[in-house]
């Protein structure tokens, strides 16, 4: 996959320009391009598929928290002139799209949550991952699956980068802290827009009684369950991910011409 990252201003973002409505992805703290691969390549043409990348490592250390990621997000949709978004969330990119959707619901059409913080997560366990132990990490990055070897080896390449990158390693326990922080227990009952819950059964960071926790409070919400899928349902099974997704974009867009 390779597609031109554009930057205009403080943003950084790619943008597909298909024909349809607007399906904005929002990564998550470890997240890259390539989690969204098969999302990009399938909805590509169909939809204007959007990844803005979340300045996790640029913000200054004052602003480094979930409601300074969900701020940039506000401001980059406002920047694009987009009317509505389908928004998009994996693991805190989810709960960047239910800040985000709480803050601007008239900007939303639907929101779609696959292992999404904001409830409950059991991040990469109770201390930070050990600087310098590529073996450690590979096997934390592995855990993230069900299936090992969807752990390429450029995907803990990038996770070693950032967690023996000083600066990077403050920024990424600073968000991951502010993230538990900002619990939505409470105000997911606000949440109006019709809401897609992909959720892997073996996900350990954020398991499968979170999923049926944000089905119960989030009203206009559904419900899938994968097997034989952990944290990022999207990378482990495009195809069944993708299938779920189109049919449930076809059925907000219907009901929004209606």
């Amino acid at each position: 996959m390779e597609h031109r990252i554009k930057e205009e201003g403080k943003f950084k973002y790619i943008e597909t320009q298909g024909e349809g409505p607007n399906l904005l992805l929002l990564h998550g703290l470890f997240g890259a391009l390539s989690n969204f691969e098969g999302i990009i390549e399938h909805f590509k043409k169909t939809h204007n598929v959007v990844v803005p990348i979340l300045p996790i490592f640029e913000l200054p250390i004052r602003k480094v928290s979930v409601t300074g990621l969900v701020d940039y997000v506000v401001d980059f949709v406002n920047y694009k002139a987009y009317e509505k978004v389908n928004v998009l969330g994996n693991s805190l990119g989810g709960h960047i799209s239910l800040l985000y959707a709480l803050a601007q619901p008239d900007k939303i059409s639907s929101i779609i949550l696959t292992g999404s913080s904001g409830l409950f997560e059991s991040a990469m366990g109770t201390s930070f991952p050990k600087r310098g132990d590529y073996d450690f990490i590979k096997t934390k990055t592995e855990a993230t699956f069900y299936r090992p070897e969807v752990a390429t080896k450029e995907l803990v390449d990038e996770v070693f980068d950032i967690v023996n990158d000083r600066n990077k390693a403050i920024r990424v326990i600073a968000t991951a802290k502010s993230a538990v922080r900002h619990n939505l227990g409470d105000k997911l009952h606000q949440i109006e827009a019709p809401t897609l819950l992909v959720w892997g059964r073996q996900d350990n960071i954020t398991p499968a009684f979170v999923g049926e926790k944000f089905h119960e409070l989030i009203e206009n919400s559904r419900l899938i369950f994968l097997e034989e899928c952990g944290h990022a349902p999207m990378m482990e099974h495009p195809e069944v991910f993708n299938k779920h997704l189109e049919d449930f974009l076809a059925e907000v867009a219907a009901k929004e011409s209606a």
